[in-house]
């Protein structure tokens, strides 16, 4: 993975089933991972399960798009054609999924 987050960074985000009660819209995104056409926006983490909770977008697929469980691990080792990485958005600025384009797109909010 290019960019990859730091622990530190890692370190604020709410872990697991902290942001339960918080509606989809209002949920913060802290993190984007990208490539290509997918798209992975990360509002939870549980460092010690390696797995993130957010929103997964995959091949510009904006109708499976879903809410779910997404390994870190897993991101990590992606590589497309032996050299292509995912990359973490070093742009990125947190903010509620109702604010996130491609969500919005992806949920018809």
């Amino acid at each position: 993975m290019w960019n990859a987050p730091s622990k530190k960074q890692l370190s604020t985000l709410p872990k697991l089933y902290e942001t339960e009660e918080v509606a989809l819209k209002d949920k913060i995104i802290h993190l984007h991972f990208f490539i290509g056409g997918c798209d992975w926006f990360i509002a939870e983490y549980d460092a010690s399960e390696d797995l993130f909770w957010g929103f997964a977008i995959l091949n510009q697929d904006y109708q499976n798009a879903e809410w779910g469980y997404i390994s870190f691990s897993e991101l990590k080792s992606i590589k497309v054609q032996g050299w292509l990485e995912i990359d973490n958005d070093l742009h990125w600025t947190p903010k509620p999924a109702k604010e996130v384009d491609l969500i919005c797109e992806a949920q018809g909010w």
